[in-house]
């Protein structure tokens, strides 16, 4: 199951990881290409004409759909620590990342995205900034074109990258599961050519045309260790959660991840696919009940 941890005492690692980031091993970064060609970036933005697109998403991939269970109310409790976060600092654009593939981040990012928007007031945008592995357009069952990667090449212009839902509720065991307040901007066909993409800055350009609109902003990005776009994306954001995933996960790549981040405001880290947390560990902020029938063991990436 999911248990939201503080892993590396964050004051204390800071501090060691600015001693040791000539040893810290992160992804070749990639030079930046000159943007041409580009469609300018606009003032504004018709958020009234959004296309609504039929979206066919996976109740198994999303248990926040759902109004009852332990994953729910997991989601619940990363929400509200994400909303006591807001509290001390100004907090709209997070990133979620994690330091190797297969950890459970497209997962966490889905359902906290979901359970932000399951609040009426929230107006919440999902990104997809994965672009080499995109999975979240297939949780959602969304188109997967354009997005990400049309608009930060110049062949799309924002609006036509934004989509909402327009199918009815999904009726499953008689209980309707609503579909909340969400926009997804998919990740597009970026492929090889993401870390040049995300390299020419247009990321941040988006987000700061996007976020008078949203009250949440969430950015799906790479692992960290694996590819130079999630430290990139990340200075488009306001945070980074990282996940990592127990029993699987070493102690060194989550320092590594975190150390990785050292110029970001690191909110800490979801542990992910727990099914035995120790209670009287200093590295869990956050206790669930256990039930072995239920939890984010079977999640994916």
């Amino acid at each position: 199951m999911s248990r939201i941890f503080d892993a590396l005492q964050r004051a204390d690692l800071e501090q060691k990881a600015a001693k040791e980031s000539d040893n810290t091993a992160t992804a070749e970064p990639f030079a930046a290409p000159v943007a041409e060609d580009l469609l300018p970036v606009k003032d504004g933005i018709a958020i009234d004409q959004i296309a609504m697109r039929s979206w066919n998403p996976s109740a198994a991939s999303l248990p926040t759909l759902c109004d009852r269970g332990e994953s729910i109310e997991q989601f619940r409790s990363l929400r509200t620590q994400v909303y006591q976060f807001r509290d001390q600092a100004p907090l709209k654009t997070i990133l979620v990342s994690s330091g190797v593939p297969a950890e459970g981040k497209s997962f966490v990012v889905a359902n906290l995205a979901m359970s932000l928007a399951r609040n009426k007031d929230n107006t919440v945008l999902l990104i997809d900034a994965d672009m080499r592995s995109p999975s979240l357009h297939k949780t959602l069952g969304a188109a997967n074109t354009p997005g990400l990667a049309e608009y930060l090449s110049g062949t799309a212009a924002a609006n036509s990258i934004l989509q909402r839902n327009k199918t009815s509720p999904i009726v499953e065991d008689g209980i309707v599961h609503g579909i909340p307040n969400l926009t997804f901007i998919p990740a597009g066909a970026g492929g090889d050519h993401s870390s040049e993409l995300v390299a020419n800055h247009r990321i941040e350009e988006l987000i700061a045309l996007l976020s008078p609109h949203f009250d949440w902003i969430l950015i799906d990005s790479p692992p960290v260790l694996a590819v130079a776009d999630a430290i990139d994306l990340s200075r488009a954001a306001d945070a980074v959660i990282l996940v990592a995933r127990g029993a699987s996960t070493s102690f060194d790549v989550a320092r590594r991840a975190q150390a990785a981040f050292i110029n970001s405001r690191v909110l800490g880290f979801v542990l992910n696919a727990v099914k035995d947390a120790p209670h009287n560990s200093s590295y869990y902020y956050y206790y669930g009940k256990h039930d072995s029938g239920t939890g984010l063991h079977g999640s994916r990436d």
